[in-house]
């Protein structure tokens, strides 16, 4: 942390926790069958985060709290912004809390699919990063920022289905998504918003990281192959 390294730990998620105990359909129906159930194992994962990320906040500033839910598709959530109230907030802010007050500066959900109905309800739960922002399904990191401003932060919002496509494809999508009222007001962390696709020539791919770089004014790629990392992203 003090030569620089961004700290990172992450919280079960409150969604994600149901749908790998039970898979996603009776998740989903579990939130109004069993809601005693649901509450008991988001109470479990609630304490159990609070000992732990107590604890380590004695010792070290965390900068950055993650949670995995993965609750959405391209026709939306999941779960409606009532259930998030109900069943993420009380957890997500009581954990955000006590990293906040260590010193943390970001609270990043990971989930894909379209969630712009929800992001108001997320943010009410302390959120104030997400990511990848898909553009497939609707996420649109524009339209984003000029809704929430500085009150939403993003990581990805790139469409990777581009880089498959020409070169003319990939500097129209960098191009409008690289344009200054969505990056000069900071908290955006450009990628690929999913795995780099099977199939990508590594020309289009080499092609992408020049052009963005161009477009954001940061100087030429190193070409040295120890300046890269082998990352999916």
């Amino acid at each position: 942390q003090q030569a620089g390294t961004l700290v990172t730990t992450g919280i079960p998620g409150s969604f994600d926790t149901l749908r790998e105990l039970m898979g996603e359909e009776n998740a989903c129906v579990a939130y109004y069958d069993d809601p005693e159930l649901v509450a008991d194992i988001i109470g479990t994962i609630h304490d159990t985060s609070v000992r732990c990320l107590s604890a380590v906040c004695e010792k070290l500033t965390i900068d950055q709290l993650s949670v995995h839910e993965d609750f959405a598709g391209r026709s939306g959530p999941m779960i409606g912004p009532n259930l998030i109230q109900q069943t993420f907030e009380t957890y997500y802010s009581t954990c955000w809390e006590i990293v906040r007050s260590a010193g943390g500066r970001i609270f990043q959900l990971d989930t894909d699919g379209n969630i712009n109905s929800v992001i108001d309800a997320l943010l009410a739960c302390g959120l104030t990063s997400i990511f990848p922002m898909e553009p497939a399904a609707g996420m649109d990191v524009v339209q984003v920022r000029a809704k929430y401003g500085k009150r939403l932060a993003f990581a990805g919002g790139l469409d990777k289905h581009v880089l498959r496509a020409t070169r003319a494809d990939i500097r129209k999508e960098l191009e409008y998504k690289l344009q200054p009222s969505v990056y000069q007001a900071g908290g955006c962390v450009w990628g690929l918003d999913h795995r780099i696709p099977n199939g990508t020539p590594i020309e289009n791919y080499r092609y992408y990281v020049d052009t963005a770089r161009e477009i954001l004014g940061l100087p030429p790629r190193p070409t040295s192959p120890t300046t890269w990392q082998r990352m999916a992203f």
